[in-house]
């Protein structure tokens, strides 16, 4: 049958979980293991029936007894529950060399500082992130091209230094100045103006 292939593999973590997807379409009875600081797959799939095979060595230790697991149509899921829930992991894999087949999985991805009331999970129950897999889940998940802003979510409000949003709108309100948002209705917006006619 010749070399097993390395799939792609994609993930997204929360403060307890860890979610992997490894992209292997109709992946009959793939052999899985999971142990605490690894995963196993190996399974036949994909247009062609290529066998795929990768053992990832994980960063940190997770729980044996809660990983849950879905083989679906284009992909096997996984969520694992992290030993210790708190800090994120700075990446996936124990070995710090940056991987061609991995990549980060915004749609399931949640940064550390965003609230769990967003999307009404509160925390979030092993049971219920399994059964958002595959869909919309909760929450606007991650929101690519918005890495790098330090959480603050608003671009071009760099200068504002380590202020968080409701201080910096109490300092807006403070002495009565607050913005004049008048010009924003559309007087005398020069984008409103008609375009010229092309000949």
């Amino acid at each position: 049958m010749g070399e097993a292939l390395h799939p792609s593999v994609m993930w997204a973590q929360r403060p307890h979980l860890v979610f992997i997807t490894i992209n292997v379409s109709d992946c009959e009875n793939p052999e899985i293991k999971v142990e605490k600081d690894s995963l196993y797959f190996k399974g036949t799939g994909g247009p062609d029936k290529k066998l795929y095979e990768t053992n990832l060595k994980l960063f940190g230790e997770i729980k044996e007894d809660t990983v849950k697991y879905a083989v679906r149509p284009r992909c096997i899921e996984f969520a694992l529950e992290k030993v210790e829930e708190g800090p994120y992991w700075s990446r996936l894999l124990a070995d710090k060399t940056k991987q061609h087949w991995l990549k980060v999985d915004f749609s399931k991805w949640k940064d550390e500082d965003d609230s769990d009331a967003e999307g009404g999970e509160g925390g979030g129950d092993l049971e219920d992130m399994m059964r958002n897999m595959g869909g919309l889940g909760g929450g606007m998940g991650g929101m690519p091209g918005m890495g790098g802003m330090g959480g603050m979510g608003m671009p071009g409000m760099g200068g504002m230094g380590g202020m968080d949003m409701a201080s910096m709108m109490a300092s807006m309100g403070a002495g009565g100045d607050k913005p004049d948002l008048g010009d924003l209705d559309g007087e005398g917006d020069s984008d409103d103006e008609p375009l010229p006619d092309l000949e």
